[in-house]
């Protein structure tokens, strides 16, 4: 079934807020929450770099969601035959000058914040605020999108795990605190959970556009393997705090997630038309949200 044109009118409000793919954006906020819950097991909670970390992680998927909008646009991906949520581009509700425009304006609104937390945590913040930005342009745009040669899961896990969990225990910190390493590991395996949800759905539009995924590549059934592999990666890893004496057993809290877990596991497996894997991508999304929401929760509560 291909993507129904969106209701709303060329360059409105609601162009823009469909353009920023508001769904989206709880994937921003879960590796902050983590981080932050790192950061206060450390001793080192500061709310003003907290709130900066969190604004600057939206700001940039924002900035990313338009990004990849204007890109694929560009490159024919999105084609009448996509079959995930119309972009703003393929139905012409935002130019590509638009796009690029709302880009510049979104990068640097990330960047102002970026420089608040350079002033308090120094000029690690900077290498990772630009390579952030670098990432999200050239997820699909750029000599070499990411995206489109296969690396997109890789950049996923790294920049959704490490440099969010990672960066945002830091600029409160000060040090990036043993825990806050060993918590970005499935914080990144779920959000790259999203990311292959996304490609096994889009396989074969992807497969005559050139994408290179993994399922693009060797079909649903591996994008199928890569989705159950990660997500019980990330609860296995569960363990790995508390087994290490970093964390109380209330890092185990994210179990209460599982029966969501399993039920999108299996609807990737038996989905065999767009719109189930559109609604399995939501709740995917929903799981990463509630399993870093729930992680951030037990952690600080064995600080």
């Amino acid at each position: 079934m291909n993507a129904s044109p969106p209701e709303a009118a060329p360059g409105s409000l609601r162009a823009w807020v469909l353009a920023s793919r508001p769904a989206t954006l709880f994937a921003a906020i879960a590796p902050v929450l983590v981080g932050t819950a790192c950061a206060f097991h450390a001793g080192g909670f500061r709310a003003g770099p907290a709130a900066a970390a969190l604004a600057g992680a939206v700001l940039l998927q924002i900035g990313s969601n338009l990004a990849n909008d204007l890109f694929d646009y560009e490159r024919g991906t999105d084609r009448e035959d996509r079959l995930g949520p119309a972009r703003a581009a393929q139905h012409g509700l935002i130019t590509p000058r638009g796009l690029r425009a709302g880009m510049a304006i979104v990068f640097g609104l990330a960047a102002a914040f970026g420089v608040y937390l350079a002033a308090v945590a120094g000029w690690p913040v900077i290498v990772i605020g630009l390579l952030s930005i670098a990432a999200a342009i050239a997820y699909t745009g750029g000599p070499f999108p990411l995206g489109y040669h296969g690396l997109g899961d890789l950049f996923v896990f790294l920049f959704f795990g490490y440099a969010a969990v990672c960066g945002t225990a830091f600029v409160q910190a000060g040090r990036v605190p043993a825990l806050a390493w060993i918590a970005a590991a499935p914080v990144g395996a779920l959000a790259t959970a999203i990311l292959v949800v996304n490609n096994t759905r889009d396989c074969e539009t992807d497969r005559r556009s050139g994408k290179r995924t993994l399922p693009a590549r060797f079909g649903r059934r591996a994008g199928r393997i890569e989705l159950t592999i990660l997500i019980l990666f990330a609860y296995a890893s569960l363990a790995v705090p508390v087994a290490a004496g970093l964390a109380a057993a209330w890092a185990f809290l994210p179990l209460l997630t599982l029966p969501l877990a399993a039920r999108e596991t299996r609807t990737v497996w038996t989905a065999v038309d767009g719109p189930a894997l559109n609604r399995s991508l939501r709740g995917t999304a929903r799981l990463h949200f509630l399993f870093g929401a729930l992680l951030a929760i037990g952690l600080a509560a064995g600080g």
